[in-house]
């Protein structure tokens, strides 16, 4: 029997198969082509938005957001407030007009005399999202002596506008808004308070001289904001790392008659650090709007910085044979908070999350770039530092050029030429000793026992290898010594690595009692954990755990005097607590604390570190944790977005933590 290739379906396509959405159907179909459809934080973003829009414009000074028990949020603004008489065209209260038609509004006429020059509201779209994904919306004016009400439900009218006269209790001018976000349209109703607390602290940085407060009905707790000096404190407040330069920041607006043919008024302000590690902080604004993706102002940062940074190097012939410089090497440790004014911004999306405005580029990058020339001219010492940062990225991008494999020499791994081994060649009583700096590493050769104790002394911090491919570790000197001198290759939970050519039964790691140190070694287990868990899971990973302090204790009763170590604060207290219950006189002691294991001796290294008698060695394992709450701690710890994870941890911990000055 033939087969047919008609459709067994009877459904025709003519002319009433096309279907004409009208009003706000559009938004309720397609919601995510209009907004964020995980939350409704971004169509209450729309609601403030015009409320900044009002302070850009110089109408007002303050922002009002309540977030209500029933879930519901309102903004309250003292702008100019929306009007509410009849459009002359549409013959319906312009105040309907702007909630429920699409491409309907007030910033389309950037002309001289129109009602904003500079707006984050651009295509008329914004509340009317708002309005349509909303069970119930009000709004309430405050205008020429009236107040003007009215009320929404999916986008249509419910309760017709009404207006009566102000009387004393009612703010002079302004608009206040209340949302009742439909929880069918987000996969979660919740707004998330972190980027709602975010997004308002970051509009009264860029406005300065505005008051922005939001209140928690339910708590009675209310958060305020208002910064007279801008940026500088902003970004100051938000690093992690310190920066390897004071903080570079300017601000320029073109004037009338400027010849860069620019707007009178666009133009930008910015505030600029570098760091040499940690995640970089970058925030950029277009008209008080986030834009989370940047686009074109962030891309003429780049270009400024980059020019003028390399304008310097070559003026005063910094640059290495053989370094080429990109913009890159110079963007990538930059942290910055970038606000931009632009007249006609054209942006990715509904949602304005990156800038496609081709002239903001040149924009940025016209008054950046002169400003940063001038600095660096002002301040040689702090740009010759600058300069070494970028050079030293410049050339860890050429070696990370292409894949790194390990240095062989006759099909047999090269031990690196700084490692002092030991005698033995039993692996089970072999240790390797991964030390913090050379200094350290000199005592350790002289104080350790020749036949089963290894150094490998490691110069500086060893590189977060947590983002790092596998196949890119060897680009950085410090992990490939390592892996030459265990003679294991990295390898992932589920491999199976070739474990015959292990040199040495104990890896250590070996760092300083202070903060740094503890930071080196969280750098270390990052690398074990990532790229050797084999190592760990076969128990070869240690932590060799120095003293900080060392008391030097009088002769008291049959005890003669001694030099006791202790491991921290807690261990010194217990320590000097015994010295009293012993008869010691109070203040016959003396501590001395130790900056690094490079101030003890090789004698005091033995003693305290090495000897496997007297010394203090744990053993890593993953414990109570198992292999995924674990890497999930690790990815929170070291993982390059997760700064706000981070600093989370630190609000919920921050106060169990006592800090070593």
């Amino acid at each position: 029997m033939a087969s047919s290739n008609k459709p067994s379906s009877t459904a025709s396509y003519g002319e009433a198969s096309i279907r004409v959405l009208k009003g706000l159907e559009p938004v309720k179909q397609r919601p995510g082509m209009y907004t964020r459809t995980d939350n409704p934080l971004h169509i209450i973003q729309e609601v403030i938005d015009n409320a900044a829009d009002e302070a850009l414009a110089g109408h007002g000074k303050r922002i009002a957001v309540t977030q209500h028990t029933d879930g519901s949020v309102s903004v309250d603004d003292d702008g100019r407030g929306i009007p509410f008489g009849l459009h002359p065209e549409e013959k319906v209260p312009v105040l309907e007009i702007v909630y429920t038609r699409l491409h309907a509004g007030g910033k389309f006429d950037k002309g001289a005399g129109g009602a904003y020059s500079f707006s984050g509201g651009l295509h008329g779209v914004g509340v009317s999202v708002t309005n349509a994904l909303a069970k119930r919306l009000q709004v309430t004016v405050f205008r020429e002596g009236q107040v003007a009400q009215l009320v929404f439900s999916g986008g249509d009218v419910i309760e017709p506008l009404t207006k009566r006269r102000a009387t004393a209790e009612d703010r002079k001018q302004g608009t206040s808004v209340r949302v009742w976000p439909d929880a069918k349209y987000f996969e979660s109703a919740e707004l998330p308070r972190n980027e709602l607390v975010h997004l308002l602290r970051s509009k009264a940085v860029l406005m300065p001289g505005v008051t922005v407060t939001l209140t928690h009905e339910k708590s009675g707790e209310t958060q305020t904001w208002l910064y007279k000096g801008g940026l500088r404190d902003y970004l100051m407040q938000t690093l992690v790392a310190d920066p390897v330069i004071p903080l570079f920041e300017g601000e320029h607006y073109a004037e009338e008659g400027e010849t860069e043919n620019f707007a009178e008024g666009e133009g930008a302000a910015w505030c600029v650090a570098f760091t040499e590690e940690g995640n970089a902080v970058r925030e950029s604004y277009v008209n008080l709007i986030p834009t989370v993706a940047g686009g074109t102002h962030e891309a003429g940062l780049k270009d400024g910085l980059f020019g003028a940074v390399k304008g310097f190097i070559d003026m005063h012939s910094l640059l290495p044979k053989g370094v080429k410089l990109m913009p890159e090497d110079v963007f990538s440790r930059a942290n910055f908070v970038l606000s931009a004014k632009v007249l006609d911004p054209q942006f990715q999306g509904q949602t304005k999350e990156r800038l496609n405005s081709r002239d903001a580029l040149r924009l940025v990058s016209t008054y950046v770039k002169p400003a940063l020339e001038l600095w660096l001219n002002q301040h040689v010492d702090q740009g010759r530092k600058l300069a070494e940062l970028v050079i030293r990225q410049a050339q860890a991008r050429q070696k990370a050029g292409q894949k790194v494999e390990k240095k062989k020499g006759s099909g047999v791994a090269v031990l690196p030429g700084k490692l002092t081994d030991c005698e033995s060649r039993d692996v089970s009583l072999n240790e390797l000793f991964l030390v913090e700096g050379d200094s350290a590493g000199g005592s350790a050769k002289m104080g350790r026992d020749k036949e089963t104790q290894a150094i490998l002394p490691l110069r500086g911090k060893v590189l977060n290898s947590w983002e790092v491919e596998r196949d890119r570790l060897f680009a950085n000197n410090e992990i490939h010594d390592i892996a030459v001198a265990v003679g294991v290759d990295p390898h992932g939970p589920g491999d199976e690595p070739d474990m015959s050519g292990l040199r040495y039964g104990k890896v250590c790691i070996l760092s300083d009692a202070d903060v740094d140190g503890s930071h080196i070694q969280v750098l270390l287990l990052t690398l074990f954990f990532r790229h050797f868990p084999k190592l760990i899971e076969k128990g070869h990973v240690y932590v060799a755990k120095p003293p900080l302090f060392r008391v030097d204790a009088p002769a008291r009763g049959k005890k003669p005097a001694a030099k006791i170590y202790a491991l921290d604060e807690g261990e010194l207290t217990a320590t000097l607590d015994k010295l009293r219950k012993e008869g010691a006189r109070e203040g016959s002691w003396t501590i001395s604390r130790f900056k690094g294991l490079g101030e003890m001796n090789a004698e005091q290294l033995w003693d305290t570190t090495l000897n496997p008698d007297t010394r203090r060695l744990l053993q890593v394992a993953y414990g109570a944790l198992d292999f995924g709450a674990t890497e999930g701690s690790f990815n929170k710890l070291m993982g390059k977005g997760e700064a706000a994870s981070r600093r989370e941890l630190m609000e919920i911990h921050g106060d169990a933590v006592e800090v070593d000055v």
